[in-house]
């Protein structure tokens, strides 16, 4: 039975601030049910640590002059072994994993996440006095980056997977925290871990390992090319054979609207009218007009420019004029909350808006929108098209990275063959966007047309067990 390590920052339901850990929470588990020996190794933070019970203790170790112990636990909902890394950096800081109340990172995260790299590399080479050892480790984002380069300093190395989520984010820390770290001093050179006189985690992963994955193949494309690769698509050009886009999964059993227990209603492919009575209690839950004679479009994530703010609030009042009702579940930017409460204010009947993340909430959204609202600048995979997509939720997206390759435009030919899913814009342009959205609601006045859509939409399969395959694959493919 192969052995695998899968090292992340967070995974759900334990610790969640984005897509990484829905994919965390779920992929090992497929991966366990299709004959892995899965260890799934995360920090073990405080909050985390508070929830589980009788952990047991899998090993202690010294390592870069401390002590730290790796307790064992399982996923939550799952059969995977799962390991926490226990230590004062982690175990003893309540709040977000990576940033204070004001939202910057913590001071410490170099020192932070290149401990837990050690831990990751040590387990893996097999010099962290555990009786198990991988076969393959599979690290994600610049989190755990440097665990793949570190790998390289020892002779008994596993197969190693790097995943990239978003090149957004890079890991850059200085040169002085370069040298405090104790790193050796050939990782400072532009082909190992340097990029612009800075140190990136993100290219240990880059660099080093045998394969690097991305959440989907038009991502995979994007980043070989500015601006996608921003500043980093040299070094992925020189690596695009071993550079492969696979498209994310969901957990088909958390996200399934027959079963949802988060919803007013349940519904299926067969029972579709049951839908709108998620919609009527949703609009009185929020204070929204009871209107059946327009869409409700749902937005969730995070208020940030990557995620379309930029191109929404231009043309925000128009797209209430259309007509349609919005609502939007999220936290981000501090200018983007205050403009989308302002005209919230102001149309109350027509749009709410919830400064929070709520699970639950987010669930009931995503069963009781005609439209989900995704025009991202930029979408390494997106989550929440496919969560649409399930529900019959018909998304309008900008057509860049995972949304290209998961919602297909509907217009004359794509409705004519049954292939529509959503609808899709091309350009980062707020009147374009403002141009879809009116098409889409146009549409939905015709009840047929719309529910062939609908019916298309439930009807694809982004379950992880299509994607694990893949990853199987690659864990085995020649090096």
């Amino acid at each position: 039975m192969q052995r695998l390590l899968f090292a992340a920052s967070e995974a759900y339901p334990l610790i969640k601030t984005g897509g990484l850990a829905d994919v965390a929470g779920s992929l090992p588990e497929v991966l366990r049910q299709q004959g892995m020996d899965v260890r799934l190794l995360l920090p073990g933070y405080q909050h985390v640590l508070e929830a589980i019970e009788r952990p047991s203790l899998v090993g202690q170790l010294d390592l870069a002059g401390t002590t730290l112990r790796i307790l064992g636990t399982r996923l939550p909902g799952t059969e995977v072994e799962t390991w926490l890394l226990e230590h004062p950096l982690f175990s003893w800081r309540p709040g977000n994993p990576y940033h204070d109340i004001q939202g910057q990172p913590w001071p410490d995260n170099a020192d932070r996440f290149t401990l837990f790299s050690r831990v990751a590399a040590a387990i893996a080479t097999g010099q962290a006095g555990l009786e198990w050892r991988p076969d393959v480790l599979h690290c994600h984002d610049w989190h755990t980056g440097l665990a793949i380069a570190l790998t390289h300093l020892s002779e008994q190395r596993p197969r190693t997977v790097f995943t990239i989520h978003s090149l957004a984010h890079m890991g850059l820390f200085d040169r002085p925290t370069f040298d405090r770290l104790g790193l050796p001093e050939h990782f400072w050179r532009d082909e190992a871990l340097e990029f612009y006189n800075q140190c990136s985690f993100i290219k240990g992963g880059l660099v080093y390992a045998d394969y690097v994955t991305t959440v989907s193949p038009s991502y995979a494309r994007e980043i070989c090319e500015s601006p996608g690769g921003m500043g980093l698509e040299g070094l992925l050009r020189l690596r695009r054979e071993r550079l492969v886009g696979i498209l994310n999964g969901i957990d088909s059993q958390v996200w399934n609207p027959a079963t949802d227990p988060y919803l007013e209603q349940c519904y299926g492919p067969d029972t579709l009218a049951d839908k709108a009575r998620n919609k009527s209690a949703l609009q009185a839950a929020l204070g929204l007009a009871p209107a059946t004679d327009r869409p409700l479009v749902g937005l969730v994530g995070r208020l940030v420019e990557q995620k379309g703010l930029e191109l929404i609030l231009p043309v925000l009042e128009e797209m209430l004029a259309s007509p349609v009702q919005l609502v939007v579940l999220g936290t981000g930017e501090p200018r983007y909350e205050q403009r989308l409460q302002a005209v919230a204010a102001a149309h109350p009947d027509a749009m709410a808006v919830v400064l929070a993340y709520d699970e639950s909430l987010a669930h009931r959204i995503e069963a009781a929108a005609d439209i989900f609202l995704m025009p991202s600048l930029f979408e390494p995979c997106g989550l929440n098209q496919l969560y649409s997509l399930r529900y019959g939720t018909l998304p309008l997206v900008r057509a860049v990275g995972g949304l290209a390759d998961t919602v297909v435009d509907s217009n004359p030919q794509t409705l004519a063959d049954g292939s529509a899913t959503g609808f899709a814009f091309q350009r980062p342009d707020a009147a374009e966007l403002l141009a879809t959205l009116r098409r889409a609601a146009a549409l939905w006045y015709d009840k047929q047309a719309w529910r062939g859509i609908q019916l298309s939409a439930m009807a694809q399969d982004f379950s992880w067990e299509r994607s694990a395959q893949r990853y199987l694959q690659l864990y085995n493919a020649p090096i």
